[in-house]
C-alpha cells in the first residue's frame, strides 16, 4: 500500500469523525471542515514526519484543534459582532448531524473555548483525561477543572450533564 492509498484511507475512516467533533469545539460546521482539512494539508506536505507519527488520528486532531484555536483568537476582536449573528440564526438542521447533536453543539457555544475543548475530547471523543491533558498541552488538574465548570455551566442546558451534576452531589 502506498503512502497516498493509506492516507486516503485514514480520511476515508476518521474525517466524518473529525469534524464532528471539531464541530462540537468551534461551533460551526464549516469552520470544523476547514479545520480538519488544512491538518490533511499539512499531513500531505510533510509526508515524512506524519509517517513517524504513532497515532495518526490524534496527531489531525491536535493539528486541526490548533487551527481552530488560531482562528478563535483571529476572531476574538470581532466576538460580539459574532455572537450577534449566532443568537440571530441558530442552527436546528445540519445535514448529517442529529438534532440532538446539534442542540448539545449550541449548548457548547455558550462555553469558554477551553471548557468546549475539554468536555468535546472527554464526553464525545471518549478520551480519558490524560489523553485530553497531552492533547491540549495542559496538566490532567486543569483538564479536570475545565470539566468540572464546563459541566456545570451544561447542567440547565443539556440533561445528560444535569444528571452528573446531581449523581456527583449525592456521593
Amino acid at each position: 500500500m502506498t503512502q497516498d492509498e493509506s492516507l486516503r484511507d485514514l480520511y476515508d475512516g476518521c474525517y466524518r469523525r473529525l469534524v464532528a467533533q471539531l464541530y462540537a469545539i468551534c461551533g460551526n460546521l464549516g469552520e470544523a471542515e476547514d479545520a480538519v482539512q488544512e491538518a490533511f494539508v499539512r499531513a500531505v506536505e510533510k509526508p515524512r514526519r506524519f509517517a513517524a507519527v504513532d497515532n495518526p488520528e490524534a496527531w489531525l486532531r491536535v493539528v486541526a484543534l490548533n487551527v481552530v484555536r488560531s482562528r478563535f483568537r483571529r476572531l476574538s476582536r470581532y466576538r460580539g459582532l459574532l455572537a450577534k449573528e449566532a443568537a440571530s440564526t441558530p442552527a436546528t438542521d445540519v445535514p448529517g448531524l442529529s438534532p440532538d447533536h446539534v442542540h448539545l453543539v449550541d449548548a457548547l457555544r455558550q462555553l469558554p473555548l477551553e471548557q468546549r475543548e475539554a468536555i468535546t475530547l472527554h464526553h464525545i471523543v471518549d478520551l480519558p483525561v490524560r489523553e485530553v491533558a497531552l492533547q491540549l498541552g495542559v496538566p490532567e488538574g486543569t483538564v479536570k477543572a475545565r470539566l468540572t465548570r464546563g459541566r456545570a455551566r451544561l447542567a440547565p442546558l443539556v440533561q445528560e450533564f444535569a444528571d452528573d451534576i446531581e449523581e456527583v452531589g449525592h456521593v
